[in-house]
């Protein structure tokens, strides 16, 4: 997919762990694994928006077209 999610590089820029942001979002943390996996098919806006407010950055910064 030519979509890449750089999800692990920004959680590591804010030295976050995968449990912090599942507190901070309130999504499970196997399905942010998903997403940090890139396994994900869609994402919804709402949960974007809430990944990029605890993660303190834009939607351009956790998603990548290749």
């Amino acid at each position: 997919m030519p979509i890449i999610i750089n999800l692990d590089v920004m959680m590591a820029k804010r030295k976050m762990s995968l449990n912090e942001l599942s507190d901070r979002v309130g999504i499970t943390i196997s399905n942010l694994s998903i997403l940090k996996t890139g396994k994900a098919k869609a994402i919804r806006f709402e949960t974007l928006e809430a990944v990029c407010i605890a993660l303190e950055c834009q939607p351009g910064d956790i998603l990548e077209y290749r």
